[in-house]
């Protein structure tokens, strides 16, 4: 095989990723897990991933036919979408935020309200058992029930069996045996986040490993070793001082690995953008989400989307969606967009692309 370059490595990790649009279960399937978000600028970050790999794909689709797909929302390396089995290798959970028996007791007072009704929305677990209010993490006042079903979610008592206006609804789960072979579990979905965000640099999957601690916190103490057998197992080369990973079977090489010569606005939880350190690697600029930093001290604005044309992420676009009409602001690292009519057709299509999606099915 002929040395690997960077270049060779940003195709790969490119074509990989944008696979051919497919179905839905398809598309999730392959890529493992879909990272959640809850802004909605314009649309939430899952459904500006699922956009570029779901054939005829429109905003809220994952929501839509959350129930139907065998799928779970849940804690993996971050929170977000993944298929059932993926799910069932990280409870049941031990978290390390140890409850006291007071609180236990309040959850299995909801735990049997949930049962007796099925599927709750929080207002309902509100209103029964009035717990009042909590601080929250930020330093805000949530309802102390909404605190409770997320720490009860967490702990594998309950499930989301689906959404209402962005709102989670809970049932209860089934009690799970814990997994026989722990290693064996951690090797699975260590290589589940490999398979997502290859080709990785050493220290983004390192990274990976750590975050497996928001999965699977009961297996600490086994992560390190996990990291070293991925490391030992999964094909590698150094490319300008730095160690890269990827997929057995994978060439980065592989002639087959050639980028559609079009405009791609991604979500800052992209796959493709996901990893900040790569993104710079590839691409020469520093990528930041900056919904949360002062307004004046943003760089690209509140919600910029990458814009990947052919190969090079060349600039980025804030999207504003009103009474049926898409509006964008672009920004470009050269200062200005590519000459030539081939980028704005390119562009123009993307936007055209985006406006269907943004559509509400009737």
């Amino acid at each position: 095989m002929k040395p690997i370059t960077l270049a060779d490595l940003r195709r790969h990790a490119l074509a990989r990723s944008l696979f051919t649009p497919t179905t839905l279960p398809r598309a999730i399937a392959r890529l493992g897990f879909v990272q959640a978000d809850p802004l909605r600028a314009p649309a939430r970050a899952q459904d500006l991933t699922l956009r570029h790999r779901v054939a005829e794909y429109r905003a809220g689709d994952l929501e839509r036919r959350y129930a139907r797909l065998g799928i779970e929302e849940d804690f993996f390396v971050n929170y977000g979408f993944l298929p059932r089995a993926t799910h069932a290798l990280m409870h049941p959970r031990s978290p390390r935020t140890v409850w006291p028996a007071a609180r236990w007791q309040q959850a299995q007072a909801v735990l049997e309200f949930v049962r007796e009704h099925g599927v709750v929305h929080p207002r309902e677990v509100d209103a029964a058992f009035q717990h009042g209010h909590t601080r929250n993490w930020f330093g805000g006042r949530s309802k102390a029930s909404t605190e409770l079903l997320d720490g009860m979610h967490y702990r594998g008592l309950l499930r989301i069996a689906r959404r209402e206006g962005g709102v989670r609804l809970y049932a209860a789960r089934d009690a799970q045996e814990a997994a026989e072979d722990p290693a064996a579990a951690l090797d699975a979905l260590l290589e589940v986040a490999v398979r997502k965000y290859a080709p990785l640099p050493e220290r983004s999957l390192s990274e990976l490993a750590s975050y497996l601690r928001r999965g699977a916190p009961q297996w600490e103490a086994g992560r390190r070793a996990a990291l070293a057998r991925a490391k030992a197992c999964l094909p590698s080369a150094r490319v300008d001082g730095i160690t890269w990973y990827w997929p057995e079977g994978e060439n980065p090489v592989s002639r087959r690995h050639a980028v559609a010569e079009r405009v791609r606005l991604l979500a800052p939880f992209d796959p493709v953008v996901w990893d900040r350190r790569r993104f710079e690697a590839f691409w020469g600029w520093a990528y930041r989400f900056e919904a949360y930093t002062p307004a004046a001290k943003r760089l690209r604005g509140h919600y910029a989307l990458p814009l990947l044309w052919h190969e090079q992420v060349i600039g980025w676009a804030n999207l504003a969606w009103r009474d049926g009409a898409l509006s964008a602001d672009l920004g470009y690292v050269a200062g200005k967009p590519p000459r030539g009519s081939a980028f704005k057709a390119a562009l123009d299509e993307e936007l055209a692309l985006l406006t269907a999606f943004l559509q509400p099915r009737e």
